[in-house]
């Protein structure tokens, strides 16, 4: 294995080395369309007592609200 210097031969070349772009560029992401029906984890802030009301009939009371909004989305339409 050669000996090579610990430090470079010209510091500037080194430092402008360091701040040059990279040349290669990112891939693109791959937009895949939606696939139907599936659900989305999202973050909501409702009042306690909209939450306790659905949860009081036990497991799937995120599908209870989630029924309750799409017929709300249907009947505005």
């Amino acid at each position: 294995m050669a000996n090579s210097p610990r430090r470079p031969v010209n510091p500037m070349d080194a430092a402008e080395a360091l701040f040059n772009p990279a040349k290669k560029k990112p891939k693109q992401a791959v937009d895949r369309p939606a696939l139907p029906n599936t659900k989305e984890l999202v973050s909501l802030k409702i009042d306690s007592d909209v939450l306790a009301y659905f949860q009081e009939d036990g497991p799937g009371w995120q599908d209870r609200i989630n029924d309750i909004l799409r017929a709300a989305m249907k009947n505005r339409l």
